[in-house]
């Protein structure tokens, strides 16, 4: 009971203060349970043959009687068809999510998933597919399931990174996990320790550690100012990362763990500084996990294949939401690019050199290295003319019909692209997903593009690894964030077209906001332990049946965060009424030092906060707290915790809330402020009040503590256009309402490496865990 209460602490507490209404918290029953058991090892160590013997009894037997489900379509019978002939993508090849052909027989796959009548013949397909399936498609299957069943609310699968690390670290990581053995490792720290005593205890001149200076790759290799090396270390202060303090002090978690022995190895981000070029000098932020896990969760929570009507993604403006999201990311990395001086995102065009190379270092399972691109790559040497056309038609089809005005199809039916609503069309179509308005010519467009970039042909099978081809790996390529600036462009053009808003518009009358304040920001990096155990090449082993989890791989990382903040604002109302509050952060001047003119900086803000409000007739002081916006999620509780915990709510020791598993979808609250200088960054934040405009409650049909509501239709707090007031051109002599409210911020930097490289450090040899004052 103590770990309920502790975990709803955690989770729950904390984004409450946004939400109108709080729900009941739900307790796990065994049902519940056994299901989310399964899904945990079903995909444990899963490039290796399946191990667990409760579950291989449940794949012997693929499942194609059509009665068993609530529809059997046309990709569900070729998936079959490529099983009876051989022809299904095999074992250990690399899994391309935009490779066509990839992509059609894992569509099949999903559908034998997502329409099963019941629990029974879902699980046993899974477990059918989780022996005979190529593991990159089962994962995406399985995935999009999970996420998108309504009868499976609540369950949840690790973190994608936890269940492919391969497309997230490094390959000498990578390597160095795969060959972990603890026997090796027991008789090589044993000796290692015998050196250290001896060459630590003797007096010379490398006692000082000055010949570990490493001030300029302070941010990647942290190890080596600390006297550590890049191997394997076992501690009994372990998972790093925000909620370490309360979980390491909980008993009924020390409880759970106490038979876990971990491991935990410094990890590097990319490094081609100088050498190569200077854009991999941000890959501290492009490489980062869980940035690149939001936009693949982003893209299983609305996938180009899967239409609005049997989904509901209709109902969640998927069409507006997804542009909309790409381009807060776009913004957010033209950020980070300001705070190093860097400034404009490189252009694309498909006619020159992109001056920018990129090599992923990345390293597929199967012992294929990903594609790099050299420096000044010119597109015309990949020879895919076909797929190259085609792509330009897209482009050259939407300039004219946004130029026209209107859409007209074959049936004569119109889309009147002037009107504002006419933005869930545009979305759609720059998605290139199954909703667009005209299937013939739009759809996939986008799947073609990155099919072009990935060097993949319409039929090609045997596909070989590039960050392209799956939505996981893309964010950690410069190319990415110009390239998608290009289809913001084409986005832009169509908000050209629609009239900037009036002053009457975007006043709200009787409603003024007067004043903010707000602490500094300041941003720092920090550590955190990422669960790598799939990795592990150990033996497996079952006591009674039950797999006994007694080792675990960790990869310890430096990634950019800020401290804490608050703001208030003060706001005078006529009368009491419900509104809603955004907050977006901008920036204030160029890399040349230049103020932008507010139209051409309104695709630069970043909303770090949206809130529904009761404002009282008077004064109104509205306290925000940096943890308060449900959006944005902390630290994801670890594949290992979590399965014991799972183990243990199953053998019936604690109560299991539904609100430990934390929605997957969530951009990482560490990443909303850029990083910061150390003698602060020139930014602005500007804040906005509206009435509230809503026909239903928000959350009002899922529960948002451990769900994303995908579908569900009441995502977001108001019906507004997304990153309203900024989501049109802007007319300066008309958009300073009384209801609006700009701020200068600073963002200051704290160097918390220096203690390392100005000094001596005490403890040379071993990891500084009073990094973080514990």
């Amino acid at each position: 009971m103590k770990l309920t209460i502790l975990l709803l602490a955690l989770v729950g507490c904390v984004a409450a203060a946004s939400f109108p209404y709080k729900k009941e918290v739900k307790i796990a029953d065994k049902d519940f349970l056994f299901k989310q058991k399964f899904l945990f090892e079903i995909v444990y160590r899963v490039e290796d043959p399946l191990m667990f013997e409760e579950w291989i009894k449940f794949g012997d037997k693929f499942i194609v009687d059509k009665s068993y489900y609530t529809k059997f379509d046309y990709y569900m019978e070729k998936f079959y068809e490529s099983y009876k002939y051989g022809a299904l993508l095999p074992k250990g090849e690399f899994f391309g999510a935009f490779a066509k052909t990839h992509h059609k027989q894992a569509w099949g796959l999903f559908n034998f998933f997502y329409f099963a009548k019941d629990w029974d013949t879902f699980m046993r397909n899974v477990a059918w597919a989780r022996i005979h399936v190529n593991e990159g498609m089962f994962v995406y299957a399985l995935t999009l399931a999970v996420i998108h069943r309504p009868d499976f609310e609540g369950l949840f699968l690790p973190r994608i990174y936890e269940i492919f690390p391969q497309y997230f670290f490094n390959s000498k990581f990578i390597y160095e996990a795969e060959k972990f053995d603890y026997e090796f490792w027991s008789k090589y720290v044993m000796y290692e320790k015998e050196y250290k005593d001896i060459f630590y205890k003797g007096k010379n001149y490398y006692n000082d550690n000055s010949y570990f200076f490493t001030k300029d790759w302070k941010t990647w290799q942290w190890w080596k100012m600390m006297g550590l090396g890049e191997h394997w270390y076992q501690d009994d202060k372990y998972f790093l990362g925000t909620k370490y303090t309360t979980y390491s002090k909980d008993p009924v978690w020390i409880e759970a763990l106490h038979d876990v022995k971990v491991w935990w190895m410094p990890v590097d981000y990319t490094r081609d500084i100088e050498f190569y070029n200077d854009e991999s000098y941000l890959s501290y932020f492009t490489e980062d996990l869980d940035w690149n896990a939001f936009w693949y969760y982003l893209n299983m929570d609305y996938a180009f294949f899967l239409d609005g009507k049997t989904f509901g993604l209709n109902k969640d403006r998927r069409g507006e939401y997804w542009i909309y999201t790409l381009q807060q990311i776009v913004a957010r990395y033209y950020q980070e690019r300001l705070s190093h001086g860097y400034g404009e995102i490189p252009y694309f065009s498909w006619y020159h050199a992109y001056e920018y190379g990129y090599d992923p270092e990345l390293i597929y399972y199967n012992g294929v290295g990903y594609t790099y691109r050299k420096n000044y790559w010119q597109f015309d040497t990949y020879g895919n003319y076909e797929v190259f056309n085609k792509i330009q038609n897209y482009f050259s089809r939407f300039d004219h019909i946004i130029d026209q005005g209107y859409y007209q199809m074959a049936d004569g039916t119109k889309f009147d692209l002037r009107d504002p609503k006419a933005v869930e069309y545009i979305g759609n179509f720059l998605q290139g997903n199954i909703d667009t308005f005209d299937k013939f010519f739009f759809n996939y467009w986008y799947v073609l593009a990155q099919m072009y970039f990935g060097d993949v042909d319409y039929y090609d099978f045997k596909v070989y690894p590039n960050v392209f081809l799956n939505p996981e790996t893309m964010l950690r390529d410069p190319m990415f964030y110009s390239f998608h600036k290009l289809i913001l462009e084409k986005f832009y053009y169509f908000t050209y077209h629609l009239k900037p808003y009036t002053y009457e518009e975007l006043y709200f009358p009787g409603v003024a906001i007067k004043e903010v304040k707000f602490d500094a920001f300041y941003t720092y990096f920090d550590f955190t332990d990422f669960d790598v155990t799939n990795l592990l090449n150990d033996k497996m082993v079952f006591d009674d049946g039950k797999f006994v989890w007694d080792k675990t791989l960790l990869a310890r990382q430096s990634r950019l965060n800020h401290k804490p903040y608050t703001y208030e604002i003060f706001v005078e109302a006529d009368k009491k009424q419900d509104v809603v509050f955004r907050v977006f952060l901008g920036p204030k001047f160029d890399e040349y030092g230049r103020v932008f003119s507010l139209n051409e900086n309104r695709q630069n803000f970043v909303q770090i906060d949206k809130f529904f409000y009761t404002l009282e007739s008077g004064k109104n002081d509205v306290k925000r707290s940096s943890k308060d916006y449900f959006y944005w999620v902390g630290d994801y509780t670890t594949y290992t915790e979590y399965y014991k915990y799972i183990m243990f709510a199953f053998e019936g020791k604690y109560d299991f809330p539904l609100s430990i598993t934390e929605p997957h979808c969530g951009f990482p609250e560490r990443l909303v402020i850029p990083h910061g200088w150390v003698k602060g960054m020139p930014m602005q934040l500007f804040f906005f009040v509206t009435p509230y405009h809503g026909d239903h409650s928000q959350f009002s049909n899922f529960d948002y503590s451990y769900s994303c509501g995908v579908g569900s239709g009441t995502r977001y707090v108001d019906e507004l256009p997304f990153g309203y007031p900024f989501d049109r051109e802007i007319d300066e002599f008309d958009f300073f309402v009384p209801n609006a409210f700009f701020k200068d911020v600073k963002i200051f930097h704290e160097e918390k490496y220096e203690k390392y490289f100005t000094k001596q450090y005490e403890h040379f040899g071993s990891f500084d865990y009073s990094y973080y004052n514990y």
